[in-house]
Formats: structure tokens, C-alpha cells, sequence
């Protein structure tokens, strides 16, 4: 008999969901992780960095509070030590409610390295301290070092900051997201490698705390996985906040400094900075697995699976960020719990990748779902596109946030809803509705039936879609 049902390697939004949705399904399961519960998401990325951006909002809201009637006489300025200690606070206090969500739903831990050595094998050992960042806790161990079995076994062991040749983070003048969640001080200049979602909400943080900010990007554009108007939009947002883009440039060298970091990029044109946040990108964990060993594929530094997390090796699965893109937290827990739906006997239906939401909390916030217009495009689509202005929204007027669109993409010859793109305040917690609806397999005749409340932002989204086919009223 195995000691469990299954066991999952990795105790990150996948893994711990992987694991509840076990127990609800009846099986005995376990996590073993190496360093913290809730993974990158809860203790160095999702939670930590909106934690900051919050106290970078309310710092803005605060200096533009003329504009609303409100005299604040003296000066507003950030204290970094309390933004700090209130973003760690809130990553522990998410810490230990997955450790009691684990706990309630009768799942058990272990901490340590994990190592394949048989498709249903597990030895855990002690955690190899250079290859955990930061430096992991002595942890409470519930369970002891050993060998363990199970009739399942999910990999979700996520991922780290890539390092760029040359530009090796050093933790005081080159950071990764670990260094640049806990800064000793708000550095007077920075640059940041690299325009995806981590480095543009890193700029907007600092740029808010009142650094000089430039981005430096490989590509031609900002934030290049997002459709073509809203790179071009938020390019001009935030450079009138101050923060300086060099897209299309490469960096061809580092000189790291006493006191600060000289860029040198095509061309000959340097920059130098106080500090440079290297934010590149992110590199699966999949080494110390045993999984060349047991024969599993490895493609690109990626599991590569088939259906429901399956990996080339039967009873061995993988979910999240271990298997590529997109890395984001919630399609971690999605596959995590199709994946153990599989595994109970349950009908599943396949992850649709064109569904899942993408977003960035920067000020203004970006959120999308399904392929921008270039890519619908591309695929030789008809297309009917809506596009619909913030600016003539009156909900977000009187907010005093009026900069933003949205945009929505339909099939011209069946109406299918094909994917949206908002740009504006809070339409990450808008992108919810076109995910539904695109799930609902909607199209625009279902959204215009849809009565949406007034005044709210979310009209946006409406008018967008009415946009698309010549009936938007208020623009």
C-alpha cells in the first residue's frame, strides 16, 4: 500500500490547490516544499507586490487630492521601512492561511528537497539552502525526512528570476523581485530590464516613490504580450508619470559599481543608475527532480505534458509554471485541480489557454483575455472591433481616472466573442466578465441583453461590445 494518494512537489497556488482538491475528492494527499506554503505568488510576487502598489496608489490619490477639494497642507512622503513591513506582513499572514487551509483539509507536509527515484517514489531530504531564495526558515517540520510513496505524483515546483549573462543580481546593486520587495531605501535612479508585467508594475511602484526610472526592452515595444494599442497607450501613460523607455535596445554590458551601475546598450549609449532590477523573465525549477532519471520529457526547460498535467511517465504529473506559459498563479490552480479531477475519474475538459486572463496592476492597470487583434488577424479571422473610452465613462470621471479603453474583438461571422483588452483603473477586477462570457461561449447578442448597473466602470465593457457593431451610445 503507498503512504498516499498522492503526493504534490511544491507548495505554491497550484500545489496546495492540487492537494485541497484532493482531499475533497476523498484522497489522502501531502505537499513537500522547500522553502515557504503559497509558493513565489504569496511571499515574493502576486500579494507582496500589490501590497506595495497600494501604498504607491494611495501616495498618488494623497498628492492629487487638490483635485478633489481636499487641502492637505505639507508635504506627503513615503516611509519605506512601513511599506515594507506591511507588504511582509501581509505575505506571512497568506503564508499561514495556506498552512491552515492545508491543515483543516487534512493534508499533510513535508519539508525538503524532493527527488523522483520511481514514478511513485518520493525521497525528501533537507532543502539545499543555495538553491532556495531567500534563504528558507527552519521550518516546523509535520512530517520527517524519508522516503515516500504514492499512486500519484504532481510537480509543481514553479519557477525563478531568469539571470541574464553579465547582469548576475549581486542582492545589493543588481536585484531580482526578492531585493526589490524589501529595499532598504528607494534608490534615487533605477533601471529595469525588461517591460513584461513584472518590470512595468516595479515601475510603477518606484516611479510613484519618486525614482528616476528608465526601462530598458529588447523588443520594439512595452509590454509586448499585450495587444499593440494598449502597449502604445500605456507607453504614454507612463511616461507622463515620469518613467523613460529605451525599447529595441539590447544591453551589451554591466560595470557594478561601489555606488551604482553603469548600463552600456547598442550603440555605445550608457545609463547609469543607482541600481538596475533585473526582470527578464522567470526560469522553471525543474532541476534536482530526478526527472532525467525517470525518463520524463524536458522541453526547452519545460515539462512537457499531455491532457490533464500528464507527463511522459505514467502516474507522474505537472502543473503551473513548470510546464510554461502563461506563468501565472491562477492557471496553476486551474490545472491544479483539473489535473486531480482527472486522476479521481472525473470528466474534465481540456485548459483552454485563449481564456485565460493576463494582468498588470501598474497605474493605470492592464488586463486581457484571448488573442490581441494582430494575432485574431493572423489566424484569418473577420473581425468586428470595439473600442470604447474611459474618458466617456461617468463613473470613471468622477473618480478622477478618466485615462483608459477598452477593446473587444468579436468574430464578424458568428459573433463569438474572441478576446478583450482594458487598460484603466481597476480592470483586473473587470476581465472577469469577458472571461465568464467567453466560457458561456457569448456572443455580442448576450452581452447587449446583459443590463449592467449605472454608474459603474464595468458599463466600459458594454459599450465596447456595442461599439464593435455600431451601437455604442454615449461615445
Amino acid at each position: 500500500m503507498a503512504d498516499y494518494d498522492i503526493i504534490v512537489i511544491g507548495g505554491g497556488p497550484g500545489g496546495y490547490t492540487a492537494a485541497i482538491r484532493a482531499s475533497q475528492l476523498g484522497l489522502k494527499a501531502a505537499v513537500v516544499e522547500r522553502e515557504h506554503l503559497g509558493g513565489i505568488c504569496s511571499n515574493w510576487g502576486c500579494i507582496p507586490t500589490k501590497a506595495m502598489l497600494r501604498s504607491a496608489e494611495i501616495l498618488t490619490h494623497i498628492r492629487d487630492a487638490d483635485a478633489f477639494g481636499l487641502d492637505l497642507s505639507g508635504t506627503v512622503t513615503p516611509n519605506v521601512e512601513a511599506i515594507v513591513k506591511r507588504s511582509r506582513g501581509i505575505a506571512e499572514r497568506m503564508n499561514g492561511g495556506v498552512a491552515m487551509l492545508l491543515k483543516k483539509n487534512k493534508v499533510d507536509v513535508i519539508w525538503g528537497q524532493a527527488k523522483l527515484t520511481s514514478p511513485g517514489t518520493v525521497e525528501v531530504g533537507a532543502p539545499d539552502k543555495a538553491a532556495c531564495e531567500p534563504q528558507p526558515p527552519a521550518p516546523k517540520q509535520t512530517k520527517p525526512h524519508g522516503t515516500y510513496t504514492a499512486a500519484h505524483v504532481i510537480i509543481s515546483t514553479g519557477a525563478r528570476p531568469r539571470v541574464l549573462p553579465g547582469l548576475e543580481p549581486d542582492g545589493d546593486r543588481v536585484w531580482t523581485y526578492f531585493e526589490a520587495l524589501k529595499p532598504a531605501e528607494i534608490p534615487e535612479s533605477l533601471a529595469i530590464v525588461g517591460s513584461g508585467a513584472i518590470g512595468i508594475e516595479f515601475a510603477s511602484f518606484y516611479a510613484a516613490m519618486g525614482t528616476d526610472v528608465t526601462v530598458v526592452e529588447m523588443v520594439d515595444r512595452i509590454l509586448p504580450a499585450e495587444d499593440d494599442e494598449v502597449s502604445a497607450f500605456m507607453r504614454t501613460a507612463l511616461e507622463k508619470r515620469g518613467i523613460a523607455f529605451r525599447t529595441g535596445t539590447k544591453i551589451n554590458g554591466a560595470n557594478v559599481g561601489k555606488d551604482g551601475v553603469t548600463l552600456t546598450l547598442d550603440g555605445g549609449d550608457t545609463i547609469e543608475v543607482e541600481r538596475v532590477i533585473s526582470a527578464a523573465g522567470v526560469v522553471a525549477n525543474t532541476e534536482g527532480l530526478g526527472l532525467e532519471d525517470l525518463g520524463i520529457t524536458v522541453e526547452r526547460g519545460l515539462i512537457a505534458t499531455t491532457g490533464a498535467g500528464r507527463t511522459s511517465v505514467a502516474g507522474v504529473y505537472a502543473i503551473g509554471d513548470v510546464t510554461g506559459a502563461p506563468m501565472l498563479a491562477h492557471k496553476a490552480e486551474h490545472e491544479g485541480a483539473l489535473c486531480v479531477e482527472a486522476i479521481a475519474g472525473d470528466a474534465v475538459h481540456p485548459l483552454n489557454k485563449d481564456r485565460i486572463p493576463a494582468c498588470t496592476y501598474c497605474d493605470p492597470q492592464v488586463a486581457s483575455i484571448g488573442p490581441t487583434e494582430a494575432q485574431a488577424k493572423a489566424d484569418g479571422r473577420n473581425l468586428k472591433v470595439g473600442k470604447f473610452p474611459f474618458l466617456a465613462n461617468g463613473k470613471a470621471i468622477t473618480l478622477g481616472e478618466a485615462q483608459g479603453m477598452a477593446k473587444v474583438i468579436f468574430d464578424a461571422d458568428t459573433g463569438e466573442l474572441l478576446g478583450a483588452h482594458l487598460v484603466g483603473p481597476e480592470v483586473t477586477e473587470l476581465i472577469h466578465g469577458f472571461a465568464t462570457a467567453m466560457e458561456l461561449e457569448s456572443t455580442e447578442a448576450e452581452i447587449f441583453d446583459t443590463i449592467y448597473p449605472h454608474p459603474t466602470i464595468s458599463e466600459v465593457l458594454k459599450e465596447a461590445a456595442m461599439a464593435a457593431f455600431g451601437r455604442a451610445v454615449n461615445v
